[in-house]
């Protein structure tokens, strides 16, 4: 790969202030998180400053447009700074996730009795600060070619939305505890594939293959190969479809598109999380498909 010039988006430092009654054991530790997120930025910088890159470093809460002008993006943080960066690329630059603070096995095992002492999962961050420059090198010298993963594209009313979703989306009534009213089907084109679903639940969740061994997975939902080009959908907590009941939960081809109407005042897409969403209303038409650019990224070997 030609790497002349390169993005490094990081996650940025903790600066609000525990409460003063927190356990000292919770205190040292997210002090102890907060260190080596710091120690890792200045490591990745540093190996940088021996390349022959222009680079520049970038907290990601400063990025809001649309990446461009880079041979690649370097995110220094966990799997929600590299989601981040994937809102804002397009299928031409590659990403490489460093995992700045991996979860310690012993840590969580010592502490699982008093905290959560789980760090960062960096499910999809091929690199962490005992490998990075081998990795990096690996990059600059073609041994490592980033894969093609697929993401989902929405549209409202036939208008496409900006923000492509590298995990999962998720339709809903904006009150967790309200009812969520719609109806769908998946279609081929201008052909239904399915008979017209009409549904009460809390909601509708699709994934991508990437996300699929995370809410979709932590639902009932089941891993997929990371590379598939199908979406997987799934119902929460549906009341009885009756004969519809089939439908559930499945799959959407690379070729097909769900589409949903919804029945209700008000409606929320949200993207791989909460921080990115659009509000819809009674009557509006969702159409769900995997026709989004896909993202390149350096993957962990785990997946090659």
């Amino acid at each position: 790969m030609i790497l002349k010039r390169l993005l490094l988006l990081l996650k940025p430092l903790s600066v609000s202030s525990p409460p003063s009654h927190i356990n000292p054991q919770i205190l040292e530790f997210l002090e102890n998180r907060r260190k080596v997120h710091h120690d890792a930025i200045n490591f990745c910088q540093a190996i940088l400053q021996k390349k022959s890159i222009e680079w520049k470093a970038v907290h990601r809460n400063n990025l809001s447009q649309p990446i461009n002008d880079v041979d690649l993006v370097v995110t220094v943080g966990g799997d929600g700074t590299l989601l981040q960066a994937s809102h804002l690329m397009d299928d031409k630059i590659p990403v490489l996730g460093v995992n700045s603070d991996p979860t310690q096995i012993d840590e969580v095992e010592e502490f699982g009795s008093e905290f959560d002492a789980h760090r960062s999962t960096g499910h999809l961050c091929a690199a962490t600060v005992e490998n990075f420059e081998q990795v990096l090198d690996s990059i600059l010298e073609g041994q490592i070619v980033p894969s093609e993963l697929t993401r989902i594209m929405m549209s409202v009313n036939g208008l496409d939305l900006s923000t492509y979703a590298l995990n999962d989306i998720l339709i809903a009534h904006p009150y967790p505890a309200s009812v969520s009213r719609f109806s769908f089907r998946i279609k081929e084109g201008d052909q239904p594939c399915s008979p017209l679903v009409n549904c009460r639940s809390s909601g509708l969740r699709v994934s991508t293959a990437t996300g699929s061994t995370a809410a979709m997975q932590s639902a009932g939902g089941f891993p997929m190969p990371i590379l598939s080009q199908d979406l997987q959908y799934m119902l929460r907590e549906p009341i009885s479809l009756g004969a519809t009941s089939n439908y559930m939960h499945g799959l959407i081809k690379r070729n097909q598109t769900i589409v949903a109407t919804w029945t209700c005042r008000k409606g929320v897409i949200y993207i791989d999380g909460s921080h990115v969403n659009y509000t819809f209303k009674d009557g509006d038409i969702i159409a769900i498909s995997s026709k989004a650019p896909v993202l390149k990224v350096l993957l962990p070997h785990k997946f090659l």
